[in-house]
């Protein structure tokens, strides 16, 4: 039982951590630093931060067909 706990939460450690972490390199800090601040924010402005979040996380899981990488484009002359 409580391996399937621990594989859950290890799970959703990694799914739900990668944006803050992502979200820290991009801005040069550490990943913990935004997540306290997530938690902050949380608390003062009653969780519409929680809202910004899952918006990242969706950028985050889905870059490749919104930020496609230069060496997949094609050129018009290239066919």
């Amino acid at each position: 039982m409580f391996r399937i706990v621990n594989y859950i939460i290890a799970w959703f450690e990694q799914q739900a951590f990668g944006v803050c972490d992502s979200l820290g390199n991009k801005l040069g800090i550490k990943g913990t630093t935004v997540r306290l601040y997530f938690i902050y924010l949380s608390f003062f402005t009653f969780g519409s931060p929680i809202i910004i979040y899952f918006i990242l996380a969706f950028f985050k899981e889905n870059k490749e067909y919104f930020f496609p990488s230069s060496n997949t484009r094609t050129r018009t002359w290239d066919l």
